[in-house]
């Protein structure tokens, strides 16, 4: 399994707790990403999440047709050659 790392914020994009915990549970519905509870040595107990083969598969699916939908843009908005 790939571990994968959720980062709250990047590039100036915030994301709530509200926001990313349902798609969680619905990745892990849909058997994409597994959860495992571990021990905190400061706090309570931490979740953390694992792409499944599934996951993996569906991700891979996703760049290919991210690419497909981000070439055209990049060339209609002039950032792409």
């Amino acid at each position: 399994m790939v571990q994968i790392k959720i980062v709250k914020a990047w590039d100036g994009l915030s994301v709530s707790e509200g926001s990313i915990y349902p798609i969680l549970l619905r990745l892990q519905k849909e058997k994409l990403i597994s959860g495992e509870l571990k021990k905190s040595s400061t706090g309570p107990n931490r979740k953390y999440y694992f792409l499944t083969r599934d996951g993996v598969q569906a991700l891979e699916e996703f760049r290919t047709n991210w690419v497909g939908i981000k070439v055209p843009v990049d060339r209609m908005l002039g950032g792409g050659k």
